[in-house]
């Protein structure tokens, strides 16, 4: 028997997919068909949000691209903010023939809780360009305060 001294290298640039063997690639394809056979199913979708906060107020953007502010629906009840809407699936006359379809169609729900310090009567809401920004106004008592030292 003959001994090798084991040499690491530096850097591993290995990974699982950086090597395809045929196994895998026959697994995707098979996905690939799977999803492809069902192009009109109504899949639903998540918007993106991002959620901020300063000292007077909380920030919520939510992406809806393809979607009118008549598409969306905001509620704040119980300290829960709900966000709701429809985007409508595209209509495409009977010559067009649909090759890949990624985008979502049909009803979202995004709900989130805060803390109880908003202000449910001094929430602002614009739509710009796709994107919902909102902005949830903090309460007088939940605002720091700097007290004066005598």
């Amino acid at each position: 028997m003959t001994l090798v001294r084991y040499q690491p290298k530096a850097v591993c640039n290995w990974s699982p997919r950086s090597r395809r063997t045929p196994v895998l690639g026959n697994w995707d394809r098979l996905m690939d068909q799977f999803f492809e056979r069902w192009p009109d199913q109504n899949l639903s979708w998540t918007p993106r949000v991002d959620v901020r906060e300063d000292a007077q107020s909380y920030h919520v953007s939510v992406d809806l691209p393809g979607l009118s502010k008549e598409d969306i629906r905001v509620t704040m009840e119980d300290d829960v903010l709900t966000i709701e809407g429809e985007r409508k699936k595209e209509s495409h006359g009977e010559s067009e023939q649909m090759h890949r379809r990624e985008r979502f169609y049909g009803k979202f729900t995004r709900s989130m809780s805060f803390p109880g310090d908003v202000d449910a009567e001094n929430i602002k809401a614009r739509f710009d360009n796709g994107v919902l920004l909102l902005e949830l106004a903090k309460t007088e008592l939940a605002k720091p305060k700097q007290i004066a030292i005598n």
